[in-house]
């Protein structure tokens, strides 16, 4: 998908910011440069791209995000699996990566976009209120369901696919813009999760758990 070393969804953050501190600079406001130059830095950390190296494995789940495993629940998913399932809720900080990758090989079968608030996304109510938006992706050995949950920063959540869309294991699918929570839901019955609470993880990269079934 986005190969760039920043996110396009960045530039106009980054311009923005750029262009009010080369206006202090040129009026010869060094000092109050200084703030627009840390926030044009930041925006580029913020939205950066990072290359990985995608270890491709169809036995294996990867994270789909960056972040801090914050619960590892059980659940009845009734909106894609359709049976008993684990939940598995990655919280992303505004230093984490924001974007979001495939856990798995597979094409979107399920994609809903959800409007809603902005409560922190490390609040438990927030996979229920906030803004989000799931794919559903299957493949021949397995369907499973990540939600993008937006936060109390974020206020949109950018997709770049769509129902239809074949998606390599660790494949870039989206972002969201500021702090905001990844849900990655997997039956139950098929899958071993090898993931801890607390675990610092890395889209593409970090192992979540096996197929078991």
């Amino acid at each position: 998908m986005v190969k760039t070393p920043i996110v396009r969804d960045g530039y106009p953050f980054i311009g923005l910011a750029a262009a009010l501190a080369a206006l202090l600079m040129a009026a010869g406001h060094y000092y109050w440069s200084i703030f627009p130059v840390v926030v044009t830095l930041f925006f580029a950390f913020f939205f950066r791209n990072p290359r990985r190296e995608v270890m491709a494995d169809d036995s294996l789940l990867l994270a789909p995000a960056d972040g801090r495993v914050m619960s590892i629940t059980e659940m009845f998913d009734d909106e894609f699996l359709g049976e008993e399932a684990i939940k598995v809720v990655i919280f992303l900080s505004v230093f984490d990566v924001h974007i979001n990758r495939s856990p798995i090989r597979g094409e979107i079968k399920y994609q809903r976009y959800t409007c809603g608030g902005f409560r922190p996304a490390f609040e438990k109510k927030a996979s229920f209120e906030n803004e989000r938006h799931a794919i559903g992706v299957e493949n021949e050995r397995l369907k499973v369901l990540v939600i993008q949950v937006a936060g109390l920063l974020a206020r949109r959540i950018v997709s770049w696919v769509t129902v239809g869309h074949r998606l390599a294991q660790g494949d870039r699918y989206g972002m969201i813009k500021f702090a905001s929570s990844t849900e990655l839901i997997v039956p139950k019955s098929q899958v071993e999760i090898f993931a801890k609470k607390g675990q610092h993880v890395v889209g593409g990269e970090t192992v979540i758990g096996r197929i078991v079934k």
